[in-house]
């Protein structure tokens, strides 16, 4: 008989999820997504649930996807424009954490400051989901891991090298998340925007950093974001002229020396900057699988914390 995994309490990030918690999510999005095809729907499990959906920053899959996945599993979810509530502004974090909790049976928050997620958990007695913050996107994260399971099969041993600002919000998630699944991870970043080593250090990956375009060499999963991230526009001209030379195009791609790679990105992309059409459209391409898949692995989130469905 299987230990039993014990139940998460929120998902603000990936360095307080286990290994086997993670795997219990992946496994979640999966049978979800199979329900789904097989059947033409989902169980409402989250019937009579709500989910208040707090924004300080625009999206469209994460709204999506949340939107659609409260749907999907028979509940319902309400979006809250940076207007209607001014996080940390207009009204405390505490305050606003302490309201929604007794309206809702589930909070997600995209915000900038990734201390308002923490403070958000600590102050709400619903489960809290990070959306993204300026810290880590770990729903991304947890997406794109299933991504790749589901198209090559297996994750332990792979080798993702991730191609661009090092330093930034899905970089830090992936790099904790590929440790939750015996992968490796070469980050391909030129100086000054390589990642944490305090979250290098903490994570169970096997991390290579480098500014050496040969990374690259091997890999099964080439990914790359925006270099300009939202709330970094001030740096977009300074950007624009240090990472061209790490553009995800067609010589990057034969650089990999393999021809099964994966292409990978988050979206939203700037085609002809960190990625060219070519690959972007190409057969290596995940790009729009990678995408669809925020919906199960959302899903995966909200039946465990607002449906109470154990991992396993």
């Amino acid at each position: 008989m299987s230990a039993v995994i014990p139940a998460l309490s929120d998902f603000l990030d990936l360095q307080h999820v286990t290994s086997e918690q993670f795997w219990g999510l992946l496994r979640l999005a999966r049978e979800l997504k199979d329900e789904r095809s097989r059947l033409g729907q989902n169980a409402p499990i989250l019937a009579g649930k709500s989910l208040a959906l707090v924004f300080q920053k625009p999206s469209l899959r994460t709204r999506v996807s949340f939107e659609m996945g409260m749907a999907q599993l028979g509940g319902y979810a309400f979006y809250l424009s940076p207007q209607e509530i001014g996080l940390g502004a207009r009204e405390s974090v505490a305050d606003v954490a302490r309201v929604l909790s007794g309206y809702c049976d589930g909070v997600m928050a995209r915000v900038f400051a990734h201390e308002h997620v923490v403070q958000l958990a600590q102050w709400s007695t619903a489960p809290v989901i990070n959306g993204l913050s300026d810290f880590s996107h770990p729903c991304q994260a947890l997406a794109d891991i299933y991504t790749i399971w589901e198209q090559a099969g297996r994750l332990e041993g792979m080798t993702l090298a991730y191609v661009g600002d090092g330093s930034n919000n899905v970089a830090t998630s992936l790099i904790m998340a590929a440790g939750k699944v015996g992968m490796n991870v070469r980050i391909v970043s030129p100086a000054g925007y390589v990642p944490d080593p305090t979250i290098v250090a903490e994570s169970d990956a096997d991390v290579t950093i480098t500014a050496d375009l040969d990374g690259v060499v091997g890999a099964d999963v080439l990914y790359t974001d925006v270099w300009t991230s939202m709330g970094q526009e001030a740096e977009r001209e300074a950007r624009l002229r240090i990472f061209p030379p790490y553009q995800l195009n067609r010589d990057l791609l034969a650089r990999t020396r393999n021809n099964d790679v994966l292409v990978m990105h988050c979206l939203p992309a700037h085609r002809g900057e960190e990625i060219t059409d070519a690959v972007a459209d190409g057969p290596n391409s995940v790009l729009f699988p990678q995408a669809h898949n925020r919906l199960h692995a959302q899903k995966a989130l909200l039946a465990h914390l607002i449906g109470n469905i154990p991992l396993k």
